[in-house]
């Protein structure tokens, strides 16, 4: 049984990486992927280790296992060395005492394979195939967004959700904001779920976080990192108690796909117009008093956009493009 290792960081594992362990697969009986994560990376072994299992849990003849190590002991460098390659040749043969091949797509791996003995297949050393690295993705994300595999984008989009009660232009901001960032954006299920905020029943709030939740999912494999997201569950919680006085319970998965990295809360101090669909403005008004209180009670911290339409707007990119600049730089490593 031919038995062969493919190693790295995996930050972020890309379609790269994926075709050279799909190419891998081909060149062996048996296969183990290696994480490898230093104590000065910021995502975890096991995160970068789940999304290759997810990307491979239906193949039967692969492992993928976690190397953790520190920086002051082996380096971290990816730079084709005789010297750092032995060091690190040393620990692979530890833990692949049996094996007989490594696959890189570096020139590095001749190195390894050398000092362990073993012979070396290269993938794609010149990035032909694939011409993305994770450092590129780091540094990039939003033009590199479609060389992620689908395990591996939700970890990496940044959801910004827009919040508050009936008439405050929730919609037309996010639709707005969608073009504007050409991003994907989430349409909000109780509208197309639920006609009329006057007539509907307790249950049907149950279909609206469902729906809601996996419109959530979908757009997470998008093709932008950016999600606009029209309204989310704490607003269906709202809904629950402030008309039946009951409270919504929900799963654990349905709030999870509910985070979000911005929540911008639009201040009813516009006009209230009535479409005949909509509560009275008197309980619109109650409404955004009870949806407060629900994220507050949640711990969910809410921006507060106020001003006209064209204020409101530009005050949202404003926010937006702040957490944008604090994801690049947090993955910029």
């Amino acid at each position: 049984m031919v038995k062969a290792f493919v190693f790295g960081k995996f930050l972020p594992f890309h379609k790269g990486h994926e075709a050279m362990i799909n190419f891998a697969l081909t060149k062996c009986d048996f296969l183990t992927v290696l994480v490898c994560c230093s104590d000065k990376e910021n995502i975890s072994a096991e995160t970068r280790k789940n999304w290759i299992d997810k990307t491979f849990e239906s193949f039967q003849a692969i492992e993928v296992k976690i190397f953790n190590y520190s920086e002051n002991e082996l380096p971290n460098s990816s730079v084709s060395s005789q010297e750092v390659s032995k060091l690190w040749s040393e620990r692979f043969m530890n833990f692949f005492p049996d094996y007989d091949l490594v696959i890189t797509s570096e020139e590095y791996g001749n190195y390894v394979a050398s000092f362990m003995g073993i012979k070396h297949i290269a993938f794609d050393i010149h990035r032909q195939s694939y011409p993305v690295s994770a450092t590129a993705v780091r540094k990039d994300l939003f033009n590199n967004w479609n060389f992620l595999p689908q395990s591996v984008k939700p970890y990496f989009a940044i959801r910004i959700v827009i919040l508050g009660t009936e008439s405050t232009g929730k919609t037309t901001l996010s639709e707005n904001l969608v073009k504007y960032y050409n991003c994907s954006g989430v349409k909000e299920a109780g509208r197309d779920l639920i006609a009329n905020s006057n007539t509907f029943e307790f249950n049907d709030l149950y279909l609206v976080a469902s729906e809601h939740a996996k419109r959530i999912d979908q757009a997470l494999n998008g093709e932008s990192p950016l999600i606009i997201i029209d309204t989310n569950i704490y607003t269906t919680i709202s809904y629950a108690k402030f008309i039946f006085n009951r409270a919504l319970k929900v799963d654990g998965a349905i709030y999870n796909s509910n985070k979000a990295d911005l929540y911008l809360y639009l201040n009813n101090d516009v006009e209230y117009l009535q479409d005949g669909t909509r509560l009275s403005e008197t309980d619109r008004n109650l409404l955004d008093l009870s949806n407060r209180y629900i994220l507050q009670e949640h711990h969910v911290e809410i921006v507060e956009i106020t001003g006209d339409w064209e204020q409101r707007f530009e005050k949202a990119i404003e926010h937006i493009d702040r957490v944008i600049a604090v994801n690049d730089e947090k993955y910029r490593v």
